[in-house]
């Protein structure tokens, strides 16, 4: 079973799109084991507007998981150290990850999500 670390704009997908998050990444992938790193839920506190309350309310599903790190750098700390894949929207965190070989899962559209790594997109 794959970890799948959720960045703060993951957390908001379900509600910005109407979304059903778990469902479209097990399609994906499979089975998967989902993880918050613990500063996105501050973003998310910080900067999800109108959905912030159903968004940390929705990442209760998953794992939340210290790190030494805050943002990005969190949640490529987890990715690394958990061999897993992450799930963002974030152009600028795309870029990190490929840079550091490590998949991500994005919104293909505005109903399904792709998934690049190591070059191929699905």
């Amino acid at each position: 079973m794959r970890s799948v670390i959720m960045d703060a704009n993951a957390l908001l997908m379900p509600f910005q799109f109407g979304l059903n998050l778990d469902m479209e990444i097990e399609s994906l992938i499979g089975e998967f084991h989902g993880v918050v790193p613990s500063p996105i839920l501050g973003e998310v506190r910080k900067n999800g507007g109108k959905w912030a309350k159903a968004a940390l309310s929705f990442a209760k599903r998953y794992e939340v998981m210290r790190t030494e790190n805050m943002g990005d750098k969190a949640v490529i700390e987890l990715a690394k150290k958990m061999n897993g894949i992450v799930v963002t929207n974030d152009e600028a965190l795309q870029r990190k990850l490929r840079l550091e070989r490590i998949p991500y899962i994005y919104m293909k559209n505005r109903s399904r999500l792709g998934m690049w790594e190591m070059g191929e997109e699905r």
